[in-house]
């Protein structure tokens, strides 16, 4: 590719994070922690039916087994606190959510209204790996609706979808910069409720960092509102204000956000399919090694990503090397030092 100076402000999304870079290695499980799990995994294999109040009730589809990784049941472990039983109710109302919302229907033409104007744009990586995704309110182009919410469960999905071997979180980045068109830039109390209801039940352990700067009063006082309703855990990853660079590399932290040096610019024509390209290609390569790994629930997200040889059901590692999910997580880091941005890097400062 061009370099940014020749070719001019980028328009597609990056494709993998630089070698600033890199996830925290995964915590081990406790013994403790590991016997919920097996019980959770089994309770899950075991399973006859996801129920259904619209007709959509049903055994496990094949698209749903490769959505049930380790780390998705991992990740409901930990909102629970490691009630597995919680754990267990909480992934099947997922289930049903999943079915009854149409979260694997939702397609990209459906939703190009609603980013017409860039108001969501998914772009580089933080610090931790993380995929960054930016919240532009001063870009509202269209009047509160149900697909207004259906916008943002489908880019969340997208960025699952590029989310690099093992990291498991996003980066929101929110700007509430006003613009010509647009002075108020909070959305409505309803519908703020309804969005951090489908994210705190249904995309639990997702939010690595929230970033959010050029808060005006009315905002704030929006901010004050929906706190009651906002999780204690997820209130301690909201930062206000702050200096991105310390969680976002300047060099691909886009020049519209604090300290960044990322020329960027929004073209719906060229943004729209080349995201599109980029998730569908990174989904396919995972449903093939999950076809190629046996198709297993519990399958490892490192394996899907590409970062591991075998999945759960290749051959078992001798006693001597008890310490496989360590070197799991090693594997991983070291495979990501090593990946490179596939867009050149925009000029120094």
């Amino acid at each position: 590719m061009a370099s940014a100076a020749s070719s001019g402000p980028l328009k597609v999304p990056l494709a993998h994070p630089t070698s600033e870079s890199r996830p925290k290695p995964r915590p081990a499980l406790t013994a403790e922690q590991q016997d919920k799990y097996d019980w959770l995994l089994a309770q899950v294999k075991g399973w006859a039916e996801v129920p259904s109040a619209k007709g959509n009730a049903g055994p496990l589809t094949d698209r749903e087994k490769f959505w049930l990784t380790k780390e998705c049941l991992l990740r409901y472990l930990r909102a629970t606190k490691w009630h597995k039983e919680d754990a267990e109710k909480r992934i099947l109302k997922t289930l049903t959510w999943r079915r009854d919302y149409g979260v694997e229907q939702l397609t990209a033409d459906h939703i190009s209204p609603e980013n017409e104007t860039g108001k969501q744009i998914t772009l580089g990586y933080d610090k931790e790996g993380r995929v960054c995704h930016y919240l532009n309110p001063g870009r509202q182009n269209t009047e509160p609706s149900p697909r207004q919410v259906q916008h943002l469960v489908y880019m969340v999905e997208r960025v699952i979808d590029i989310m690099p071997a093992g990291v498991e979180t996003l980066a929101l980045l929110i700007n509430f910069k006003t613009s010509k068109t647009r002075s108020n830039t909070s959305p409505g109390i309803g519908l703020a409720r309804e969005v951090l209801d489908i994210l705190q039940n249904h995309y639990p352990e997702r939010l690595g960092k929230a970033l959010i700067i050029n808060m005006p009063w009315i905002v704030t006082g929006f901010f004050k509102l929906i706190t009651p309703f906002i999780d204690p855990h997820t209130k301690e990853k909201l930062k206000f204000n702050e200096d991105m660079s310390q969680y976002v590399p300047v060099d691909t932290m886009w020049s519209e956000f604090s300290t960044g040096k990322l020329e960027f610019e929004y073209d719906h024509a060229t943004y729209w399919p080349a995201l599109h390209k980029l998730c569908d290609e990174r989904r396919e390569a995972r449903w093939q090694k999950w076809v190629a790994g046996g198709q297993q629930i519990g399958e490892s997200e490192d394996y899907l990503a590409g970062a591991l040889e075998t999945g759960v059901a290749g051959a078992a590692k001798p006693a001597t090397e008890a310490t496989a999910s360590q070197q799991q997580v090693d594997a991983v880091a070291e495979k990501l030092a090593d990946v490179k941005v596939a867009a050149a890097p925009p000029p120094s400062a």
